[in-house]
C-alpha cells in the first residue's frame, strides 16, 4: 500500500470519529525514522481513546501492519505507529503545551473558544 494511501485511511479514520484539527505533515526531508506524521484533537479521553482505536481499527483491515500504540491507558496523548504513518491523538491542552507541529515545521491550531481569553503555558 502506498503513503499516500495509508495517510488517507488514518485522516478518514479520524474524521469518521469527528477528530478536529487534523494536520497531516510531510517528514521524509526531516527524519528517516517515518515519512508523515498526523496529528489530530480529541474534545475528551474517551473520544482521543476512540479516534486511535479507529485509525488502528481502520488502517489493520486495509493490511496495515500497526508497529504499536501508546497512551491508551489515560487517553490524553495516544499515539499510533504505523511504520511509515505515526498519528498523534490529543486533548487541546496537551496538543497546546508541547506542540508537536512547530518541531516538524507544521502550523500551530489556535484553541482559544469563541469569546475566551488566549491562554498560554509556561
Amino acid at each position: 500500500m502506498e503513503i499516500s494511501e495509508i495517510v488517507k485511511v488514518a485522516v478518514d479514520a479520524l474524521e469518521d470519529v469527528k477528530g478536529k484539527d487534523i494536520i497531516e505533515l510531510d517528514t521524509r526531508d526531516l527524519t528517516s525514522l517515518f515519512q508523515h506524521l498526523i496529528v489530530c484533537t480529541g474534545d475528551s479521553n474517551r473520544q482521543v481513546k476512540a479516534l486511535a482505536n479507529n485509525v488502528s481499527v481502520k488502517l489493520k483491515e486495509a493490511g496495515v501492519e500497526i508497529i504499536g500504540s501508546e497512551g491508551e491507558e489515560f487517553g490524553e496523548w495516544v499515539l499510533v505507529d504505523a511504520g511509515d504513518v505515526v498519528v498523534h491523538v490529543m486533548l487541546p491542552a496537551v496538543r497546546d503545551y508541547y506542540d508537536i507541529e512547530a518541531l516538524w515545521g507544521g502550523e500551530k491550531p489556535s484553541f482559544v473558544p469563541a469569546g475566551a481569553k488566549p491562554w498560554k503555558v509556561l
